[in-house]
Formats: structure tokens, sequence, C-alpha cells
């Protein structure tokens, strides 16, 4: 049975590595990753990573495609992964000693065309950070492309005051539901 993950994300590919679990191929899906007028963070989430696998289960019938997608909300508010300095600045302006949540989706295409579908929500609590602390971390440059502006495997794990949930589904591939789509659509785990 052939598994292609349908990721571009090096991070992804560790995670599922972390679980034993190595793709015979990696086919990232080049989507429109829009938020639609009004759309809420956790319809967001699952909406792209569906599309993301539909898209990459066109192009290899017959296997099993796995593809996920994180999303950094606070209330309502989707942020973007983080392009500019202004942009990281901006977001972890906004999540300084507040709140927010992690919702990680992934979509499982099976052989037989079926999707099974998973979503991970986890809550993040940053420290009231300074300046400072904004500063460097801007400078490490570990934020870039990164959703909420910041990654928690990296240096941002010294400025997280509390997680409730999956770390690895705030790093971007919630292992528990994974390994549980995976198991029911027939791929061996174990």
């Amino acid at each position: 049975m052939r598994l292609i993950l349908a990721s571009a994300s090096p991070r992804r590919l560790a995670l599922l590595e972390q679980i034993g679990v190595v793709p015979d191929a990696v086919d990232p899906a080049d989507i429109d990753e829009t938020v639609l007028k009004a759309e809420l963070p956790a319809h967001y989430a699952a909406r792209v990573a569906a599309a993301k696998g539909a898209l990459v289960a066109a192009r290899h019938p017959g296997a099993l495609v796995l593809s996920g997608d994180t999303v950094v909300a606070a209330g309502r508010r989707i942020l973007p992964k983080a392009e500019s300095e202004e942009e990281a600045r901006a977001c972890l302006t906004l999540l300084s000693g507040r709140r927010h949540r992690v919702l990680s989706a992934i979509t499982l295409i099976g052989a037989d065309g079926k999707a099974r579908h998973r979503l991970s929500t986890n809550i993040v609590i940053f420290k009231r950070l300074e300046r400072a602390e904004i500063d460097a971390y801007l400078a490490s440059g570990e934020w870039r492309g990164k959703a909420g502006g910041y990654a928690i495997q990296g240096r941002a794990a010294g400025l997280i005051r509390t997680i409730q949930g999956s770390h690895s589904a705030i790093m971007g591939l919630p292992l528990y539901e994974t390994r549980a789509l995976l198991r029911a659509g027939g791929y061996p785990c174990d």
C-alpha cells in the first residue's frame, strides 16, 4: 500500500518518521489558501486539508494520501503564515500574554477514494512578551512562513507559558490522530 504525503513541510515528514511512518512519496499540493469571507478557523483548516488531499489523490489513484493544515487563531481571527518581519511582529504582539488556539486538520484519502478527517484543537498561552524578547525572536528568523509568526519546536518554546493539547499538532501534525487515521485506512503502523 503506497502512502503519499501531500505536504512540502519537512516538519510533517519528520513527525511521521517519529511514529515509524515513512511515506513512499512526498507530493505537495499547490492550492489557493485564501480565507473565505467570514470563514471560521476550524472550517478553514479542515477545508484546506481536504482540498490538498483531493488534489494530490487525483494524481495518485489507488494510493493513500495524507494531507494537513495548521492554523493559529486568536478568537475568530486566522493569523497569517508570517512572510515579513512586520507581519511576525504583529502576530507576536497580538499573542503576547494571551490564549490562542492552534487547529491542526488532517485528511486521509484511502485507496478507494474515501476521505477521513480529524481536527486537533489545542491551546497555547504566551508569556507577556517584552519588546526585547520579540526583537530577539524576530532576529532568529525562525518565524518565516510559520502560522502565527512562531515555531513551537524552536526558540518560541521558551516564551510559551502553557500548552493544552497535542505538542505535535501545534508543530503541524497531530500524531495520535494521524496514526488512528492511517490504521483505519489499512496502513500498517506497528
